[in-house]
């Protein structure tokens, strides 16, 4: 479905290479250069400072920024049953083996084995970690198939908050488009989050789709198939990083 990049970030100012690998804006970088934000082989870094993708190791807000291939951005329909790491020691089929290994990347949070849906895989760690650091509270839709047919009083309870073993929970949004299936929006990554939510107001989850991150949805892509993300698409996802 894709071909290996022909071309590499060549080296220049930092605003210019950053901006060319999706770390964030040309304004965004120089904002984030200002508060100190990024550093050039462990010192903090300057406006206009020049540096070399394949020499100098670039951190944002401690984690390394991978400039030494060209960044891709992958969206896979995950099934049932396959793993979100990229070496697994049971030797279970894992989602990175579901992407083209023209490079090393690897999935933006996670689904648990026995969930399927939305996935992003990548090698841009600096977008990833905005994607997934709680403070920036990207969204993630799921429609869950639960047990039995939950309440409105259930439905108020997912949305005015659960107090779980790893403290307190709520659910963005939530609805019932049909009997048995909630739709649950929530803007953290915690361990089986919307799992526990449900198990809490007595409807245990039979089946869970992910359908959304942040403005990016699964778009009627086939189980199991993967695609790149559009130029577009990364342009957005680079907007909820600068918010």
């Amino acid at each position: 479905m894709s071909k290996p990049p022909s071309s590499l970030i060549q080296p220049g100012r930092i605003q210019k290479v950053l901006a060319a690998a999706g770390v964030a804006s040309r304004r965004g970088i120089e904002e984030m250069v200002v508060q100190g934000r990024i550093c050039v082989n462990g010192q903090p870094a300057w406006l206009g400072q020049q540096i070399n993708p394949d020499s100098d190791n670039i951190t944002v807000d401690g984690k390394t920024v991978g400039l030494h291939s060209q960044l891709v951005h992958y969206l896979l329909n995950k099934p049932v049953g396959v793993i979100c790491t990229a070496d697994d020691p049971h030797r279970r089929p894992t989602v990175v083996e579901m992407v083209p290994s023209h490079h090393r990347v690897f999935p933006v949070g996670r689904l648990d084995a026995d969930s399927e849906g939305l996935l992003i895989l990548t090698n841009n760690g600096a977008l990833a970690q905005h994607l997934t650091h709680p403070s920036y509270g990207v969204q993630k839709e799921y429609w869950a198939h639960v047990q039995g047919t939950p309440s409105r009083g259930t439905l108020r309870k997912l949305r005015e908050g659960l107090e779980l073993e790893d403290g307190p929970a709520q659910a963005l949004a939530v609805s019932l488009p049909q009997a048995s299936t909630l739709r649950i929006v929530v803007s953290e990554g915690r361990n089986r989050l919307v799992r526990r939510m449900c198990d809490a107001v007595g409807h245990p989850v039979l089946r869970l789709v992910r359908t959304r991150i942040g403005p990016i949805t699964l778009r009627q892509l086939p189980q199991g198939a993967w695609r790149d993300l559009t130029s577009a698409e990364v342009r957005l996802l680079e907007g909820l990083e600068q918010r």
